[in-house]
């Protein structure tokens, strides 16, 4: 199987243009970027994938071995990025792919001209020795698991619309719910636990490349503490708080988020 098969890589947009890699988050897959790549596309090279497990991604390439951390995804989006052969990309990580980004970064900087961390959070729980708000404590993930694990199908229904937010549009919390429900109920409880139980709070000081640091203005899985951590542990990284509200704001506000994204491509390839 080829890595464009196994991830059902897409790549659009402007030829020769700087490249944008979108990587999508916890139960989703890349039609969660629909709304962004439109806007993306006249100026850049933009490519979508679906992590192994998600989406029209070879289901069959899935083993509990491999993803059982974040270094299998991570080897799967260096492996994209060498076989598209398209020099150095922008990596767009949202939520849990936030971390592969700083992973894979840190691994082969020279890949990547740059990260936008969208969203992003290096560890779910709370950590009061070290005054880290990671914005849950053990037991509310311990119990978050448990009800994932009790009921797959209806911890999506009551989750997906929390972790959206906007609750004036329900449609967005309908989406996602409909997303997390496509996902196969053994391979999201495996998914599930490499995202809330990863800590790689201790990873981010290892990330060379300019780095951008975008969170929500409100957001129920990610406390606005985390985006001002991450940003402060990532040497000459940039934050910046998005007036979208809700942990996906590629749905609930596509044009500032492809606006940030936008920008700091800009930025960064017109300084190599």
């Amino acid at each position: 199987m080829d890595v464009r098969s196994r991830n059902h890589v897409r790549v659009t947009g402007r030829s020769g243009g700087p490249v944008v890699v979108l990587a999508h988050g916890f139960g989703c897959d890349q039609n969660m970027w629909r709304l962004v790549v439109p806007l993306l596309e006249p100026d850049f090279t933009v490519v979508v994938f679906d992590h192994v497990g998600s989406g029209r991604s070879d289901l069959s390439s899935w083993s509990r071995e491999r993803y059982a951390t974040l270094d299998g995804y991570v080897d799967d989006v260096l492996e994209i990025c060498r076989d598209l052969a398209l020099g150095q990309v922008v990596f767009v990580g949202h939520s849990v792919s936030a971390m592969m980004g700083v992973l894979a970064a840190a691994r082969e900087p020279d890949a990547f001209a740059g990260l936008v961390l969208l969203a992003p959070s290096p560890c779910f729980i709370d950590d009061p020795a070290t005054h880290y708000r990671g914005g849950f404590s053990a037991e509310d993930i311990e119990e978050l698991l448990d009800s994932l694990d009790a009921n797959y199908l209806g911890w999506s229904g009551a989750m997906a619309p929390v972790i959206m937010g906007n609750p004036e549009r329900p449609e967005l919390g309908e989406e996602l719910t409909n997303s997390f429900c496509r996902t196969d109920p053994e391979i999201a409880r495996v998914f599930a636990r490499v995202t809330f139980l990863s800590d790689h709070r201790a990873d981010l000081a290892g990330v060379t490349v300019p780095t951008l640091v975008a969170q929500c203005s409100s957001d129920a899985i990610a406390p606005p503490e985390v985006g001002p951590f991450v940003q402060g542990e990532i040497p000459g990284s940039r934050l910046v708080t998005l007036n979208a509200t809700g942990h996906c704001p590629q749905l609930a506000a596509p044009e500032e988020t492809a606006a940030a994204i936008a920008e700091f491509t800009a930025l960064v390839s017109s300084a190599r």
